[in-house]
């Protein structure tokens, strides 16, 4: 355990003056900045126990809403990591479930940082939480998982020493059935339609070899800090659900490489913390605006009836299914996409105008 010393409690009111803002004022990223809360939306809650080194490697941060009945599964596992020069963060997103409470007296290592409500639920806790965290690694962590204890040094080693390596995907396994892959890293294809390799698979080995993917699933990743000042942080329109794809494009356009850690193994419990209508809304909506805000042009005009096809398909089986609630929300969220255009096309000229990367090297990491 790395080293610690005691200290008294407090709440204090967010005042905007953060541990460590992110980044230097690149053009990018404050094309894609977002408005730090204003005072009162955010608490900070400092308790009795053990406080981190002033500079750890890395910071863990757990975005929470509720999440009462899964949380000590999950800190317990991070108390059994090998890899000890880390901090641990748990965003909570206005629970009424016992979660402060359960943090409070349970877990003395864990910085908590409370939000008033669950509004901008992942996108939001987690840019707070990166906002607040002291180490150059930023490693997001669904509160609904385990990992194995070499978790995190696997993680930490598949990113490397390399800046240019900006990502490192875990190989995420379902929590009930741990032979059986949840991902193992993500893809995003030329039809516009994002998903995780091997998801479903049986684990048989066929993902044990570190490979550059196109991109990882935020339920478990790492993420270098210097990448996240330079393209910015996760967009809060998106809410959630395909926020990660987002950061996973804008990174691959800026040139950053993101790698696959077959050894960093988590177990997730699927969509246990978030899924039904709202899930299926917010998909319909964000897959199109990853497409309106990250595709370059060049491939718009070379796979738009692909990519008008994969949506297509989309409202006819929403369209047959009409009468199930998730049905009915996918449509209303690819109505809200298309109307969110003009938002997400303001975006698209800072991303676009500030590409390093290729078309044809693009083309290679993107799914045929």
């Amino acid at each position: 355990m790395h080293a610690v010393k005691s200290r008294g409690t407090e709440i204090v009111q967010h005042s905007g003056d953060m541990s460590r803002q992110i980044g230097p004022s690149h053009r990018l990223a404050d094309a894609l900045s977002l408005p730090i809360p204003t005072t009162g939306d955010i608490m900070t809650l400092t308790h009795v126990g053990e406080e981190p080194l002033s500079q750890p490697a890395g910071s863990i941060v757990i975005p929470n809403f509720n999440g009462a009945r899964h949380l000590p599964t999950c800190l317990n596992s991070l108390r059994r990591q090998t890899f000890r020069d880390f901090e641990t963060l748990v965003i909570d997103n206005g629970s009424s479930d016992g979660s402060l409470k359960l943090l409070l007296e349970g877990y003395p290592e864990v910085r908590v940082i409370q939000r008033r409500s669950n509004r901008s639920f992942f996108s939001g806790a987690v840019n707070e939480g990166i906002r607040r965290a002291k180490g150059d690694i930023i490693v997001l962590l669904n509160n609904d998982t385990e990992t194995e204890p070499d978790w995190l040094e696997e993680l930490l080693k598949a990113l490397g020493a390399d800046k240019m390596t900006g990502i490192a995907a875990s190989k995420m396994l379902l929590f009930d059935r741990r032979d059986v892959l949840n991902s193992a890293g993500d893809f995003y294809g030329l039809d516009g339609m994002p998903g995780n390799r091997g998801v479903w698979e049986r684990d048989l080995g066929q993902y044990d070899e570190s490979t550059d993917v196109f991109g990882a699933c935020a339920g478990a990743a790492a993420y270098r800090r210097s990448m996240l000042e330079a393209i910015g942080m996760f967009d809060e329109d998106f809410v959630g659900y395909c926020e990660d794809v987002d950061v996973n494009f804008r990174a691959r356009l800026a040139g950053y490489r993101v790698v696959f850690a077959p050894k960093a193994r988590v177990y997730h419990r699927l969509s246990a913390t978030g899924s039904g209508p709202l899930a299926s809304y917010l998909c319909g909506r964000n897959f199109i605006n990853v497409i309106i805000k990250d595709m370059p042009g060049e491939l718009l005009l070379r796979h738009w009836r692909r990519i008008l096809v994969g949506q297509l398909r989309y409202t006819r089986r929403s369209l047959l299914h009409l009468r199930e609630p998730a049905a009915r929300a996918w449509l209303r969220g690819q109505m809200a996409g298309l109307l969110g255009l003009p938002r997400m096309l303001a975006k698209r000229r800072a991303i676009q105008t500030s590409r390093k990367i290729s078309i044809r090297q693009l083309e290679s990491v993107l799914s045929g």
